[in-house]
């Protein structure tokens, strides 16, 4: 555990308390659901006050609405950053980030192994509009230097990556990229705040898919963005125009799971670090994804900037195509399912989860393996869970 971590104690009792202190309307326990289009004031003065943000309040929720408020200011917390907002999905999250921070001219430089849909913006959307991005070798840290200090408006990050689990050395990148006047942005959806503090290391904006383990039941979508207050408040004004506004029965299923994330990520972490043990010692697997593995190439750096290594590892079973299809096809404590953060295990390969989005040859140059199996550890037993796994494996 190093300084830039939290400790698990403080952690749980914020993920309980923080922005939950009360008191709520009509004496409630928690923060109700506000499911009101719009607010009314008593006389026009009162009304205009809050519109001009002279006092607190709300006028319209694709703006604000009370519960979302809570949610808020409760990954803000989390995150130890001065501000939230909340989106109605984590795409919504990271388009709206980047198109409220760029302009025609400006430059982005990422890493290759993003998220697909993030790929998306960066390949196809991003260059409509004049913004040019430039993505880098994921593990080349020399190279994104370069590239930063070629000219960088926005410097995106994701670590651990999905679906290969590659890690990126955030405090590293982060002060090349100030030292060049960049913002830095960080995807911390496989870690979340409770196995990493990316703010602590440097990052302006952190996002989050919250549809994934802040959520946490696999019933919700929404996506959140912290950090920097006037950076936040950008994005928040993109959203209002834009509308991407997360609803407040949403925010409230946000909340409620992200109550009990420290308790799951503890499990999630160590399931993960056992199944990922286990499956390197495999016959019938030919590769482990998880940086909690000392062989992993990005051990190092994730043991530092890392608490725990978080519930998502990939895996190849030996065999091709007909292989993968036998050892999916035959998971009973495994659901078929392009997500992954929940209470239930998950997996299935890239190309019908995390890049659907692309071809199988911009698959293969991102160097994601068409075998590969993306496995979201549950909190079920995990002795069940290998068991379930050697019973698929056995069947190549």
């Amino acid at each position: 555990m190093t300084d830039k971590t939290r400790p698990t104690a403080e952690f749980d009792t914020e993920a309980v308390w923080a922005a939950e202190e009360g008191p709520f309307p009509y004496g409630a326990a928690t923060m109700p659901i506000v499911n009101s289009a719009t607010f009314a004031y008593p006389d026009l003065d009162s009304w205009q006050a809050v519109a001009l943000h002279q006092r607190e309040g709300h006028i319209y929720s694709r703006n604000s609405n009370p519960t979302l408020a809570v949610l808020e200011a409760k990954i803000a917390r989390l995150d130890g950053t001065e501000a939230g907002a909340g989106f109605a999905t984590g795409m919504a999250a990271i388009s709206s980030t980047l198109f409220a921070l760029l302009s025609p001219g400006d430059r982005v430089v990422s890493i290759k192994d993003s998220y697909g849909g993030t790929n998306v913006l960066f390949e196809e959307f991003l260059p409509r509009f004049g913004i040019q991005a430039t993505l880098c070798n994921t593990s080349d840290f020399a190279q994104l230097e370069r590239e930063i200090a070629l000219g960088c408006k926005l410097l995106y990050l994701e670590t651990p990556t999905n679906p290969t689990l590659k890690v990126v050395d955030i405090e590293r990148l982060s002060a090349i990229a100030h030292h060049h006047g960049a913002v830095v942005v960080t995807d911390n959806t496989f870690a979340t705040p409770y196995n990493q503090l990316p703010a602590a290391l440097g990052s302006d904006l952190v996002l989050y898919s919250a549809t994934k383990f802040l959520g946490g039941h696999s019933d919700v979508m929404g996506g959140l963005v912290t950090g920097r207050a006037e950076l936040v408040q950008r994005v928040h004004h993109f959203r209002e125009i834009a509308g991407a506004t997360l609803h407040a029965d949403a925010a409230y299923a946000i909340l409620r799971g992200m109550k009990t994330l420290g308790l799951r990520m503890a499990r999630h972490n160590q399931s993960a670090q056992t199944i990922a043990e286990h499956l390197r010692r495999h016959p019938k697997v030919v590769a482990v994804y998880y940086p909690g593995l000392d062989t992993h190439p990005g051990h190092a750096i994730a043991a530092r900037q890392m608490r725990g290594f978080g519930g998502v590892l990939s895996f190849v079973p030996r065999g091709g195509a007909p292989e993968l299809r036998t050892v999916l096809n035959a998971l009973q404590l495994a659901q078929r399912a392009a997500h992954l953060g929940g209470v239930a295990t998950t997996a299935g390969p890239p190309a019908v989860t995390s890049h659907v989005e692309l071809t199988a040859e911009e698959r293969a140059r991102a160097g994601i393996p068409e075998t590969l199996i993306r496995y979201s550890v549950g909190i079920e037993d995990a002795t069940d869970l290998i068991a379930d796994l050697d019973q698929a494996l056995a069947r190549i």
